[in-house]
């Protein structure tokens, strides 16, 4: 049977709230009773975020913090232990895309790409499994991965770097199950991969694209943040015994 019942004043740490996926994710769990920690390194995104989620039925912890960096992560689980209590769900959602093929592409946006999407995923849940087995949780962690992680797409502009990414993500999550499934701990880990998803993760040069061009063009081979949240929501709606360890999310008639 799907229900959240379980997750009610329980404490969700999600990274890269100030948009996108990441403010959808916060408005839909609230709905639900959780005690929601959101990171971001822009604070004027982060107060908007709070204020729109005044009187909801589950409680908004804005912290500003950069995933990239290791000591914002430790402050964050910090504050939420000393604040709130062990988290029982993360949620790694910030990631950033940088165009570039390889023979032509700056280092600096390598470095950029490697170290939000995969070093600050790997920080915040190592973080997180620490807390989870201390207290012994049968927790979740979630990463918001996406089909680049499971097939090379060729976009204009290039975009090596960041499907290298997601498919480290896609070797990380079935890493992670198999060390949790080997150690006996209850803690459940899935990768939810979207399609074509209309966020700001997009750079102004793919936005020109026809590829994005023909798929705004077109409601049906376009996702919208709320779908994956929803996504989310299904996932940890399920029973205990159940672990959804990937999820494609495609839109009907995906180009990509």
């Amino acid at each position: 049977v799907l229900s959240m019942d379980r997750w009610v004043g329980k404490v969700a740490i999600i990274t890269g709230v100030s948009s996108g996926i990441g403010s959808a994710l916060v408005e839909k769990l609230l709905d639900y009773g959780l005690e929601i920690v959101g990171l971001a390194r822009r604070k004027d995104r982060l107060e908007a975020l709070a204020k729109k989620c005044e009187g909801k039925k589950g409680s908004f912890h804005p912290i500003q913090a950069d995933v990239t960096k290791e000591e914002d992560i430790l402050r964050s689980f910090q504050w939420t232990k000393d604040n709130l209590g062990p988290v029982s769900i993360l949620i790694n959602n910030a990631g950033t895309l940088r165009s570039g093929y390889l023979s032509e592409a700056k280092t600096e946006d390598w470095n950029t790409v490697l170290q939000l999407n995969v070093v600050g995923l790997s920080m915040a849940t190592r973080e997180a499994l620490k807390v989870m087995k201390e207290n012994d949780i049968k927790g979740h962690i979630i990463h918001i991965n996406s089909v680049a992680g499971h097939k090379v797409l060729n976009l204009e502009g290039g975009s090596a770097m960041y499907v290298a990414s997601k498919h480290a993500i896609t070797s990380l999550t079935e890493s992670l199950r198999m060390e949790l499934s080997a150690s006996g701990h209850k803690i459940k880990v899935t990768s939810i991969s979207p399609g074509l998803v209309d966020t700001e993760i997009f750079t102004d040069e793919f936005r020109t694209s026809e590829t994005y061009k023909n798929a705004v063009d077109n409601d049906s081979v376009i996702l919208q943040t709320e779908d994956i949240a929803d996504g989310v929501i299904f996932v940890l709606s399920t029973p205990p015994r159940v672990q959804i360890h990937e999820l494609m999310i495609r839109p009907v008639g995906e180009i990509l």
